[in-house]
């Protein structure tokens, strides 16, 4: 995998992509506040970012949570999941001396969310910040893990196309990436339970989450007036240092980050390990590919849709997954498909055997998708692998083999 040095970069000239883990003890699994500690290691002191050539490890918000991620874009995704997996490798090597180990899934099924510790280090204003206006603790916050992928584009003539199809396909990515069923230590009634979460972590200040789906604006000016400037506008009351009026303020789904030109997608839960997290990313990008060459609908067409018409489709997803029924003919229409209702999964299907006509897929991710088709997403799977009435010690079992299928780079069948 090779890091794009280049500037500008056009569409899909790039890839950023990013994964978040939890750190947990080794034998019991539960939240282990260490990553300071796991930096310090690596770095020989206490950094926010740890370089390691096309690849980096930095902290986040809390201290429990690890991030994985390319170094700048990569030219392309190939032999992505591999360098991925070897990062995981030299981390879980890092982390036996603290008898710790690094679990995946996007929320912590037993976790405490009301007791965790902020990173205390460089940048702990802006957490202590966000903390004092949002209430840090909670789900929504302390206990949510994903994979980001940043898009680029350049100038308002690539953003129009990249923001039109980015905010299509938004809504069907929670039935092929859900893997957070279980909160609390019980089956929570949304397949994707972080999502869910997530759409109200920010309600004190409703404009910085939006509808998840952003608004329907395709030039850097409608985006800085109807989107950024309503944000800081509504923040300032509360954030008179004005330390976070700053665009990564922007909590939608798909963040448009103008200081480097990418739209990042942060509707994606973190999978079992990083060939599957990669096979949900180029499916991703190929269908975003896809709609920016209007394969199935013109440009003028994917615009038009308001982010409410989506969020609605969202949340359907977001409760029932790949067996979420989408009624929108006119929707459907705009994927080639002459319906009037179809479920979330068969709507994947038809779209994953048509790009594959047209587009490039690498033989693993074939497999994995295969695999999801047939099984269902990872929040699916584990919900299968459990019994009926389950305890700690059945929870403890299926989310120690996770952790399993972390370390190792398999697949989690139910």
């Amino acid at each position: 995998m090779e890091i794009q040095k280049k500037r500008p970069l056009h569409l899909f000239e790039g890839y950023g992509i990013e994964m978040e883990y939890i750190i947990v003890g080794k034998s019991d699994l539960n939240v282990l506040p260490i990553s300071d500690k796991v930096l310090e290691k690596a770095a020989g002191k206490i950094i926010t970012e740890h370089e390691r050539g096309p690849m980096a490890w930095s902290n986040e918000l809390v201290l429990h949570l690890i991030e994985i991620k390319t170094n700048g874009p990569a030219k392309n995704l190939e032999g992505a999941a591999e360098i991925f997996q070897n990062e995981v490798i030299e981390i879980e090597r890092i982390l036996a001396d603290f008898d710790a180990r690094l679990m995946p899934g996007a929320i912590h099924p037993w976790m405490d969310p009301f007791k965790v510790k902020l990173w205390p280090h460089e940048f702990n204003p802006v957490y202590e910040a966000y903390n004092r206006i949002f209430d840090c603790r909670g789900h929504g916050w302390a206990n949510l893990q994903s994979t980001h992928l940043n898009l680029p584009f350049h100038g308002d003539k690539d953003f129009e196309k990249l923001h039109a199809a980015v905010r299509l396909l938004l809504p069907l990515i929670p039935a092929v990436a859900a893997s957070s069923p279980i909160a609390d230590s019980e089956i929570k009634p949304f397949l994707d339970f972080r999502m869910e979460t997530y759409r109200t972590n920010s309600k004190r200040i409703p404009s910085v989450t939006g509808s998840i789906v952003p608004e329907p604006v395709f030039t850097h000016e409608e985006y800085q007036t109807e989107i950024l400037e309503r944000m800081y506008r509504d923040i300032a009351p509360f954030d008179p240092d004005g330390i976070l009026q700053d665009e990564w303020l922007n909590s939608r789904g798909a963040m448009s980050r103008w200081a480097r030109e990418t739209i990042e997608i942060r509707v994606i839960d973190i999978q079992e390990n990083p060939a599957a997290d990669l096979a949900i990313l180029e499916l991703i990008v190929n269908l975003t590919k896809a709609l920016v060459d209007e394969k199935w609908a013109p440009l003028a067409d994917q615009k038009k849709w308001s982010e409410q018409s989506l969020y609605d489709i969202l949340m359907a997803i977001v409760k029932d997954g790949e067996q979420a029924i989408i009624s929108n003919s006119e929707y459907l229409s705009l994927f080639g498909l002459n319906e009037s209702r179809i479920s979330a999964g068969e709507l994947w299907m038809h779209l994953f055997a048509s790009l594959q006509e047209d587009y490039h897929f690498t033989q693993k991710s074939v497999g994995h998708l295969d695999l999801i088709f047939k099984y269902g997403p990872l929040a699916r799977r584990i919900l299968n692998s459990l019994p009926e009435s389950f305890d700690h010690d059945d929870l403890l079992d299926v989310y120690q083999n996770l952790s399993d299928c972390l370390r190792h780079g398999t697949p989690f069948l139910p």
